[in-house]
């Protein structure tokens, strides 16, 4: 019997990946780095911020991966990035500060992302990129 792959049949799959592993990058030197001069935003918009960048972090992950098993571990993976990220604000910026809230935020992004697998916009990459045999 051959061993499953929590990989999904997508062509360029390292390709793929690598695009993703720049996107957790970007979120990573974005959340740390001062931020730049912005206009005054309402409130509760950095919130929504949260959400779209883990949103689209768990969506494309959705992508590449499946199963239940990886798709847990990749939740609590971005999940413990997120605390990581606040707790890093906290430690080293002057600029930055940590808030319960922006986990909270990331949390209804990653699962609204991680959602898109029991949908067909979960198996967009599949159907568009599909692996050849």
């Amino acid at each position: 019997m051959a061993p499953v792959s929590a990989r999904k049949p997508v062509a360029a799959f390292n390709a793929w990946l690598g695009l993703w592993l720049l996107a957790l990058l970007v979120v990573w030197v974005g959340c740390l780095i001062p931020p730049p001069p912005l206009p005054s935003l309402p409130s509760g918009v950095d919130k929504w911020q949260h959400a779209l960048a883990y949103f689209l972090l768990a969506g494309s992950a959705v992508q590449l991966w499946q199963g239940r098993r990886a798709l847990l571990t990749l939740g609590i993976g971005l999940l413990l990035m997120g605390i990581a990220i606040e707790l890093a604000q906290a430690a080293m910026s002057a600029q930055r500060q940590a808030d319960a809230a922006d986990v909270l935020a990331n949390l209804a992004g990653l699962l609204a992302g991680l959602a898109l697998a029991a949908t067909r916009l979960g198996n967009v990459l599949v159907r568009h990129f599909p692996a050849r045999r």
